[in-house]
């Protein structure tokens, strides 16, 4: 084929897609679907064969190759890139849109449940169906036209909105940075950073050294400059960035308060007293009073650690790094700096033992032992060089899925780390479509001609994704729309995330994931104890500060009216309620919180402690019965990964632990 968009027979041809791609292949994807809707609109007799497959088979299509785009406007983001993919995002919104207030085919989908006895509909397109319904609702189907007319309007300007948000961040990150050819200036910092800012000035034809905003560069800034003022530097532009201190063309003040207000005027059109209850309709939360209910009883657990903590540290900053004033560019620095006199190790010693093949060899190596999975190398087109490519196998040799993984930070790469869904499974009358994920993080890479190495906590974030990634691979759902992640309640999906995140604490996991980047040694067992002494170094100041974000967006969308009612001033009546460590006033935060408005957070960020409880509570269960690993790992698979969305989390999770959720696990767990 000739535009790589349009061809799927096989996996993405990300090395040929070009900008001038983007527009043709929508076009064409869209007046496909558009036909196919209108088609199964309208066919008699109504059955799963004429009207919910072909709909299916139409729109995946338009998704697989949007999502192509999305992705590489991601992660390989170009003048060229941005402005194909921001021409098509209208087009494809709209679709989306026309497709969600579709009468004809609510009124199908209507007639599927009512006939769901006669048509022989398992529970799993059962559940398809009233999924299918209930989106129909949420998507205005139910509207009058001038309110189906608003509505889509809105949809329209918030995608717009939203990719703009996440340009603004990106774009501030990137713009930012100091070139010093003092090395007095980078005393403390890690000889990799160090070796790493030497090699982005010579790039750009620059003496001495580059400090960036990419975290890579800014986190240990912040943890190891031993030069305060260079701290402060660091701090104050990453703070700063997309707001009114910079370009005003990067400014995200303007869009915070317009996204706030169409949020808030959707919720209504649909009957919502606001968006948060617009946003928990998919959720195991019901209502934003039990969200807060559960993150202030959650605070009130960790307020009393979180206060030591802070006393501590200011102790030790005053009495021992003679800081008189602990400041938020300190903090980061101080708390290592305590942690090392507490438990004689510090995290850039630790990363020195995770180089990046031993890691990835212990991740493939706990992927095995739980499910009897075999990761191997595959070979597939890349949209980068530093891009690796595997696929999965089950213990019979069957494939299971495949999957990307895009280690490395690199200007014009979003930041963060995510899991992506480039192809569900999905069973055909042909066979099965197997799962194909993408992996991204932002870590260092390899610098003077040594690996990669990993601090600990960014082994941990590779597990998390690793977590989600499973959890999309390894479903065992034909159903395209509760397949892998598809159909499950937001505030469940971190589940089983941050319980892949419990075996990077496991000993003889630990030992086998670490040879030291010069001699090879793994991890000594004395280390590691006393790493597994710190494990809840903080932990109380931690939780409050992941509760203050999770308060301050379900208080921005439940009630908080933005033409009345200033962003910055509720965030500082959040910050009186639970923080422990102020963020200054001229921070903005909000002008920086791309999950809640560039991304699937809107009034679901207490998704993470949500989750946190049920993870916990899971991993508890392999503590139980430690003998019976790979039995637990079957379970865990059979009850919960496997299930995606055919039926509620709720009875996921009631299936593998035989009861409700408990948060002692997570308490313990903490420390607290």
């Amino acid at each position: 084929m000739s535009n790589p968009l349009l061809d799927f027979s096989g996996l993405p041809r990300f090395d040929a897609i070009e900008p001038a791609h983007v527009q043709p292949a929508i076009d064409a994807l869209v007046a496909e679907a558009t036909a196919a809707a209108a088609v199964a609109g309208k066919t008699r007799p109504v059955t799963w064969e004429t009207v919910a497959l072909p709909l299916e088979d139409a729109t995946e299509r338009l998704s697989r190759a949007w999502h192509q785009v999305s992705h590489l406007n991601a992660v390989v983001n170009t003048p060229a890139l941005r402005a194909a993919y921001n021409a098509a995002l209208p087009e494809v919104t709209r679709f989306f849109s026309a497709l969600g207030q579709d009468a004809a085919l609510f009124a199908q989908y209507e007639a599927l449940a009512d006939q769901a006895d006669a048509l022989g509909l398992d529970v799993v397109r059962r559940r398809v169906v009233a999924n299918a319904l209930r989106d129909f609702r949420l998507g205005g189907a139910a509207l009058d036209a001038e309110g189906k007319a608003r509505f889509a309007a809105i949809q329209q300007e918030l995608a717009a909105l939203s990719a703009q948000f996440s340009e603004h961040v990106l774009d501030a990150t990137d713009a930012f940075a100091y070139v010093t050819d003092d090395d007095a200036e980078l005393a403390g910092l890690p000889a990799d950073v160090v070796a790493a800012a030497r090699e982005a000035a010579t790039r750009d034809g620059r003496d001495g050294w580059k400090l960036t905003l990419q975290m890579p560069c800014y986190l240990p800034v912040q943890t190891y400059a031993e030069d305060r003022a260079l701290r402060e530097r660091l701090y104050r532009a990453f703070g700063l960035r997309a707001s009114e201190s910079g370009p005003a063309e990067l400014d995200n003040g303007p869009l915070i308060r317009r996204i706030l207000a169409l949020r808030a005027e959707q919720a209504a059109l649909l009957g919502y007293g606001n968006y948060a209850e617009l946003s928990l309709a998919t959720k195991m939360a019901t209502t934003p009073d039990e969200v807060q209910a559960f993150l202030r009883d959650l605070a009130a657990r960790a307020t009393a650690h979180a206060r030591r903590d802070r006393e501590e540290l200011e102790a030790f900053a005053r009495d021992t790094l003679d800081l008189a004033t602990l400041e938020p560019w300190d903090l980061t620095f101080a708390s290592d700096r305590l942690r090392q006199a507490r438990y004689s190790y510090s995290a850039q010693e630790v990363k020195q033992y995770f180089t990046e093949d031993r890691v990835l060899a212990g991740l493939f190596d706990v992927i095995g032992s739980l499910y009897g999975l075999r990761v191997a190398p595959d070979s597939a087109p890349v949209w980068h060089p530093d891009v690796r490519f595997y696929r999965l196998v089950d213990a019979d040799g069957t494939l299971v899925g495949q999957f990307y993984l895009d280690l490395y930070a690199r200007e014009g790469k979003r930041g963060g780390a995510w899991m992506d869904d480039c192809r569900n499974r999905r069973i055909r009358v042909d066979g099965t479509q197997t799962p194909l994920v993408q992996l991204v993080c932002n870590f260092g890479k390899g610098a003077d001609g040594k690996p990669a190495t990993f601090t600990h906590n960014e082994v941990t974030t590779l597990f998390h994704e690793m977590g989600h990634g499973l959890h999309q691979l390894l479903t065992a759902i034909g159903e395209l729309p509760v397949a892998g992640i598809n159909g499950v309640e937001w505030d469940a999906v971190e589940l089983p995330s941050q319980f892949m995140e419990n075996f990077c604490w496991e000993w003889d996991r630990v030992r086998a994931m670490t040879a030291h980047v010069d001699t090879g040694e793994p991890l000594p067992r004395a280390l590691f104890d006393r790493m597994l002494a710190a494990r809840n170094f903080q932990s109380g100041m931690q939780t409050l500060r992941q509760i203050e974000f999770a308060l301050f967006d379900m208080q921005l969308h439940a009630g908080f009216d933005p033409a009345q009612d200033d962003v910055l001033q509720l965030l500082e009546r959040v910050r009186d309620e639970v923080a422990v460590n102020r963020t200054p006033a001229w921070h903005r935060f909000p002008h920086q919180f791309s999950h809640i408005f560039a991304g699937g957070y809107a009034a679901g960020y207490y998704s993470y402690k949500w989750a946190e409880v049920l993870s916990a509570d899971a991993y508890a269960a392999f503590e139980e019965t430690p003998d019976q690993l790979a039995a637990t790992g079957v379970r865990f698979r059979r009850e919960i990964l496997s299930r995606g969305g055919s039926r509620p989390a709720i009875e996921n999770f009631r299936a593998f632990r035989g009861r409700d959720p408990d948060i002692a696990a997570l308490l313990r767990h903490s420390g607290m």
